[in-house]
């Protein structure tokens, strides 16, 4: 008999959902970047162990809303976990540790408090063990064991993989029996324009510094597919000011041709093909104001 079914990650932002993810696939179908609020959206990686289908959903790190988009990206984790048959709640270790104050104790309490108003139980996976001493990590276990929202701990580096096995096996455990919902050759579930718009912001915020990619946006406005095998991507890099603009573009057009060469090798490696890539920057103050970008990128509108 064969079992399929959903594993949210959920977690602060930056604790590693997406690395974590993508190393329990197998394949890269997050973005990952070391900015917080990297994930906008809920992802879906396939993987197979055994006769298990399990659908990992990466989902946007839950933190204090400002903007719309922030309530949207949090409705969208809630969301995620709420719908599927097992949760775990990823930490980063180390931060908790070493900031016992920081925004990321207080995104971890909030998640805490959310899980325990819910009823809802999940795993605990403390990551990046390895940055550690053991010492200061079993009093960490301790205290987050005691708010009773845990029904087991693992202690895991998703960069390195180490315990990724024994947590992919409870999570295995925990899905219905059924038919698989995806080939067993997939490794996610997302459109492949979407995909390509994700790399593309990934490596705006790898090229990009300070709330500047916070305030960019892109979109896949043209797939074309060639008699050659080849696809041509016109994507459109949305900006909010006209000083944004002249720094994604850079001097003589630099930085989004780096930008784009960079896009554009990944994505080569990913759909295995040949990819002309042509990326052109907008201005556009109120994206993110506007029902019809997240609709593309699969968020729910929140109403004023």
């Amino acid at each position: 008999m064969t079992r399929c079914g959903f594993t949210a990650i959920i977690g602060a932002p930056n604790a590693g959902k997406s690395t974590l993810v993508n190393a329990l696939v197998g394949s890269k179908v997050a973005i990952v970047s070391p900015k917080v609020q990297t994930t906008r959206s809920n992802v879906r990686g396939v993987a197979m162990r055994g006769d298990t289908q399990l659908v990992f959903v990466d989902t946007p790190g839950i933190f204090k809303p400002r903007r719309r988009l922030d309530r949207a990206m949090v409705a969208a984790a809630w969301s995620g976990a709420g719908d599927a048959d097992a949760v775990v709640h990823l930490v980063d270790a180390h931060d908790l540790h070493e900031k016992p104050n920081g925004h990321a104790a207080s995104d971890t309490e909030s998640i805490i408090k959310g899980l325990q108003e819910s009823g809802r139980k999940a795993a605990l996976a403390l990551n990046k063990i390895d940055a550690m001493k053991r010492e200061d990590l079993l009093p960490l276990v301790q205290k987050l064991n005691e708010t009773g929202v845990y029904e087991q701990v693992f202690m895991i580096s998703a960069l390195k993989g180490d315990g990724l096995e024994d947590l992919a096996t409870w999570c295995g455990s925990k899905m219905p029996e059924g038919p698989f919902l995806y080939s067993p050759d997939q490794a996610a579930d997302i459109p492949s324009r979407l995909l390509a718009a994700e790399i593309t912001r990934e490596k705006i915020y790898l090229r990009l510094h300070e709330e500047l990619p916070y305030a960019t946006a892109v979109e896949t406005e043209k797939w074309e597919e060639r008699q050659d095998g080849s696809v041509k991507i016109d994507q459109i890099i949305y900006v909010q000011r006209d000083g944004q603009k002249g720094i994604v573009l850079g001097k003589n057009g630099k930085t989004v041709k780096d930008i784009g060469a960079a896009s554009r090798k990944e994505l080569e490696q990913i759909f295995e093909r040949r990819v002309h890539l042509f990326l052109f920057v907008k201005v556009r103050e109120d994206w993110a104001d506007k029902r019809e970008h997240y609709r593309e990128i699969g968020l729910e509108f929140p109403e004023e």
